[in-house]
């Protein structure tokens, strides 16, 4: 048994459930790892392996689960942990996550995502934890990863002074978006982080996961990541629907968010062009390629509002839109 194998088996020893079966369950785009424990009566535990020499500490997902269960919200309750080693036993949520859920009940999805548009209104009535800002230079250097990632991927090398170009003119519309009131942005809020929990009421029947690289940002931004999600279609009604029942419950001026929420699905889109590029040139997970044509479809939706045509056409001549002969060049490269 490795060293971190028997460091997991007492850690769960210590916290009682040494006697539990183990299974391994999908984890996510980063190197933590999750097991289902399952006692002899039936109940479970979900055990978080974050070793801290891949990722960064376990401290901010606990200070985040507190504080999304402090308003009221269904973060898991965390049982028992070792920071040291990147270790948390924490609640199980259960498998029904709102991809699967809707994929079961087709019915269902105006339902959920009112749920999810109900939760992120709950959370922005509070005042953030403190958080690290979510900020213009911070959101422009990932909005620029297609031509560090991207763009190396199809031609084979990197284009710095389109990158410089774009930066400048991305930076400039993303500013302005600072004066708002900022608000927690969990930053992943998409149909594979949210469960469906029925038997809960009101904004707690939304499970929460993955929100542990929570910042402070603009309160479209989650909204953005929820309705233009890389992982499944939204039809543009229910999109259009969702930024209406928003602003319905957060009053403000309509066309000044509507003109953020593109400028940030801009930013998170061409952001996740970026990594997912990355994530399979460099880590072999070429899953990834195959969810670049949608991710580049909001690109699109998002550069034909008027706030962003000053970085428009500049995207649009510089980086290729995805053709199957270039998804395939991009697959052919990735690591095994």
């Amino acid at each position: 048994m490795t060293d971190r194998a028997t460091l997991l088996t007492d850690f769960i020893a210590r916290a009682g459930w040494q006697d539990a079966t183990r299974l391994t369950i999908a984890g996510d785009a980063s190197n933590r790892r999750y097991e289902r424990l399952r006692a002899a009566d039936g109940s479970t535990r979900i055990l978080m392996d974050a070793a801290p020499d891949k990722n960064d500490s376990i401290r901010p997902f606990i200070r985040i689960a507190d504080h999304l269960r402090s308003v009221g919200l269904s973060a898991p309750e965390i049982y028992e942990q070792d920071e040291a080693h990147g270790l948390l036993l924490i609640e199980d949520l259960g498998e029904d996550l709102y991809k699967t859920v809707i994929a079961r009940d087709p019915a269902l999805e105006v339902p959920l995502y009112e749920a999810s548009v109900d939760v992120l209104t709950a959370l922005h009535a509070v005042p953030p934890p403190e958080l690290y800002p979510y900020d213009t230079p911070i959101m422009t250097t990932y909005a620029a990863l297609p031509f560090d990632w991207y763009l190396r991927g199809i031609t084979g090398a990197a284009d710095p002074d389109a990158k410089a170009t774009f930066e400048l003119a991305m930076a400039a519309l993303l500013a302005p978006l600072e004066a708002m009131p900022q608000v927690l942005v969990q930053r992943d809020y998409h149909a594979e982080n949210l469960l469906w929990l029925p038997e809960r009421a009101g904004i707690a029947r939304v499970g929460l996961l993955d929100f542990q690289d929570a910042m402070s940002g603009h309160p479209a931004y989650d909204l953005v990541s929820i309705l233009q999600d890389a992982r499944r279609d939204v039809h543009p009604d229910i999109e259009q629907a969702m930024i209406a029942r928003y602003l319905e419950q957060n009053p403000q001026d309509e066309a000044s968010f509507r003109a953020a929420y593109a400028i940030l699905g801009v930013q998170r889109n061409l952001r996740i062009v970026g990594l997912f590029a990355k994530l399979c040139l460099i880590d072999g997970k070429g899953r990834y390629i195959d969810l670049i044509p949608r991710v580049w479809e909001f690109v699109e939706r998002n550069l034909a509002h008027p706030a962003l045509a000053p970085v428009a056409n500049h995207i649009r001549a510089t980086l290729p839109a995805p053709t199957p002969d270039i998804l395939a060049k991009l697959k052919s490269q990735c690591p095994t």
